[in-house]
């Protein structure tokens, strides 16, 4: 993923196809998940994660649901948004978006 998604310090980006292989990850991404030391594309997302994730992935990929939710690890907040992509209308995989957000971020209502 060369581009530029690999420029976005704050985000980290990761596809897998129908089967949940991972296909594509960008640099920040890649550098999460740098501390197995081995790369991540060509393995199924599902085996990255433990059991009750593995039935959310596996329900979201056969009902191309989407899943949302913050995380804190090691004191960053983040925002993880699971949700299907779609080529010429059909389902293609899940794409992974993991935003870093501020632990003091405010929220506004607008109407």
């Amino acid at each position: 993923m060369e581009s530029w998604a690999d420029e976005m310090p704050f985000v980290a980006i990761t596809i897998t196809d129908k089967e949940g292989k991972i296909i594509d990850m960008n640099k920040r991404s890649r550098a999460t998940f740098e501390k197995n030391k081995e790369s991540l594309i060509g393995k199924n997302i599902i085996d990255c994660h433990p059991p009750k994730a593995q039935e959310i992935i596996k329900e979201m990929m056969s009902s191309n649901q989407t899943n949302a939710y913050t995380i804190e690890k090691e004191g960053v907040k983040k925002l993880i948004y699971q949700t299907p992509w779609y080529e010429k209308g059909e389902y293609s995989g899940l794409i992974e978006i993991s935003i870093i957000i501020p632990n003091d971020m405010p929220h506004y209502v607008r109407r």
